[in-house]
């Protein structure tokens, strides 16, 4: 196997480890690839070297038994031949009697024994990084992607026995025992019987993701590029989304609750997120949605927290809308971490809970302000014509409005509004006026006007539903105040629209007023917004 080839096997091997360090390792690995210096330490390579000391004969049986894999695939190259190529590594040794040789073996016997004798054994004791002991410790990335520190004799605190040997391809330390593999937050939740509800919904995210850049191209075939060697990337839908917590580059908080708390508001969130049946991939969508719900404010990365022990945000925080994605106090009494287990892992802090911190308005059943003013929301209009107008004011949403007014004085116009990212939950339905003195603070003779209101939706197989607020009840505006009208109070939609661009959920307003009632309304109306508040559904009260 040419020394090309072996290259090419292991920045594979770097892909399909879904590293999140690929970029520094691989950019690493080239910085030494054939390093003169390194090349220069010594006449023998790193496996000769290694094999030529008798107390590390159970790590080199390991290496030369344990074949590097390739898009999940074993390949007929062992980390031995690796180490006697002239790429370069760091090489962590841990002495005989320091491990299970036997047990270690047996493993690599096993379907799934190479990747995981890689990950957490081979992978924990090699780096592409060129580094040495000295008096300053120094950080580096193991090949498992691991953070290390080595430093003053020690290595994550195990004790360096021989240290900073050169060889025709690196540097080898020989170690009084193995270093200690530490999980990160994602191998927790996927491996520990704790968390086997949560980690069978992150697992089932994991994809391979074809890389042509990294592929080898061949030729073209009715004009399709054909691959003669093709190259996927691990990813995970999910965690791109909440937070990426298999990242050993990066730290965080995180807070998960116990098995049997987990499946409960799992399952409260599902019902938040039912489609109709008329949705493609609804069940999909549901799944998708419930997860990142649950676990988009229960993940908080470490690099933008101010303060943490004034409050913490996730990363979907954002100032316009400062009731969500912040939580204040987190360690103190009534907390979201007060009274929850730590344990420390590789990329940050796990907090176990039995009593889950947050309830649905808290995070993902968030208010819901459709803009009168916003472009695309109006879907229909008839007698009438409309403006928008600006107004900076702390009472005034987005600083601006929508001017509605008849064709004629006597027109009823009626205008439907598009409403987005509704959930299968309880609502207040509200409108939000303006006083008509907003664009004319001398205007006097204000006249409230009076309006119709209707909802409609769709039920659980996708059926058109119109229901009429009130019953044909009357509303009117306080033309002298800003005023809040709720046109429908615990109204329950039976499926969401969340993600949707479709126009399935609207609220449609009907200016009401007789011709002998002139007089005492006006016919215009200042739309600030219309405004969905949500509620507890009955069961959580």
């Amino acid at each position: 196997m040419t020394t090309n080839n072996i290259k090419h096997y292991f920045l594979a091997f770097c892909v399909g480890c879904g590293a999140v360090s690929l970029t520094t390792a691989c950019s690493e690995w080239d910085d030494h690839y054939e390093d003169p210096v390194a090349q220069a330490g010594g006449q023998q390579s790193l496996w000769q070297t290694i094999q030529q000391n008798p107390e590390l004969s159970d790590f080199s049986e390991v290496l030369s038994k344990t074949m590097v894999l390739r898009q999940h695939k074993k390949t007929d190259i062992s980390y031995a031949d690796l180490l006697n190529g002239s790429q370069t590594y760091t090489v962590l040794a841990p002495v005989n009697g320091t491990f299970n040789k036997d047990s270690v073996l047996a493993l690599l016997e096993t379907d799934k024994g190479d990747s995981m004798v890689v990950r957490s054994f081979v992978g924990n004791h090699l780096s592409f990084s060129l580094t040495n002991d000295t008096d300053q410790p120094t950080d580096f990335f193991l090949l498992n992607t691991k953070r290390a520190s080595i430093g003053n004799g020690q290595v994550m605190g195990v004790n360096l026995k021989e240290k900073n040997m050169r060889a025709k391809g690196g540097i080898l330390h020989v170690l009084e025992n193995t270093l200690p593999y530490r999980h990160n937050l994602y191998e927790v939740l996927i491996n520990d019987d704790r968390y086997t509800k949560i980690g069978e919904q992150l697992t089932s995210y994991e994809e391979d993701e074809f890389s042509p850049s990294l592929s080898v191209e061949g030729d073209m075939v009715d004009g399709e590029q054909l691959y003669v060697d093709s190259v996927f990337i691990e990813r995970n839908k999910l965690l791109e989304q909440v937070g990426r917590i298999a990242d050993e580059d990066s730290t965080y908080y995180m807070i998960v609750p116990s098995n049997d708390e987990w499946q409960r508001v799992w399952q409260e969130a599902m019902s938040y997120f039912r489609y109709d049946s008329k949705v493609e991939g609804g069940d999909s969508l549901q799944r998708l949605y419930a997860n990142s719900a649950l676990l988009a404010d229960a993940i908080f990365s470490r690099t933008i927290q101010a303060s943490p022990e004034d409050s913490l945000k996730t990363r979907a925080y954002d100032k316009k809308y400062p009731k969500y994605h912040v939580f204040y106090k987190p360690f103190e009494e009534g907390g979201i971490f007060y009274g929850a287990t730590p344990s420390a892992c590789s990329n940050g802090t796990l907090y176990t809970t039995d009593k889950w911190p947050f309830t649905p308005q808290m995070t993902y059943q968030r208010e819901i302000r459709c803009e009168g003013e916003a472009k695309g929301v109006i879907i229909d209009n008839t007698l009438s014509s409309y403006t928008t107008l600006h107004h900076v004011a702390d009472s005034v949403s987005e600083n601006e409005y929508l001017v509605i007014s008849p064709e004629k004085n006597t027109s009823n116009w009626t205008m439907t509004f598009k409403l987005s990212n509704t959930l299968a939950g309880t609502y207040d339905i509200c409108i939000v006026t303006l006083p008509q003195t907003v664009y004319d603070p001398t205007k006097t003779n204000l006249k409230p006007c009076q309006f119709q209101a209707e909802i409609n939706y769709v039920d659980e197989n996708g059926n058109a539903k119109t229901f009429d607020c009130g019953n044909k009840q009357k509303f009117k505006t306080r033309p002298e105040v800003v005023d809040t009208v709720v046109v429908a109070e615990d109204f329950k939609f039976p499926v969401c629209n969340y993600g949707q661009t479709n126009n399935k959920v609207t609220v449609k307003l009907r200016c009401s007023i007789l011709a002998k009632d002139t007089p005492n309304y006006s016919r215009e109306m200042l739309l600030d917004c219309i405004y969905l508040r949500p509620k507890k559904m009955k069961s959580e009260e």
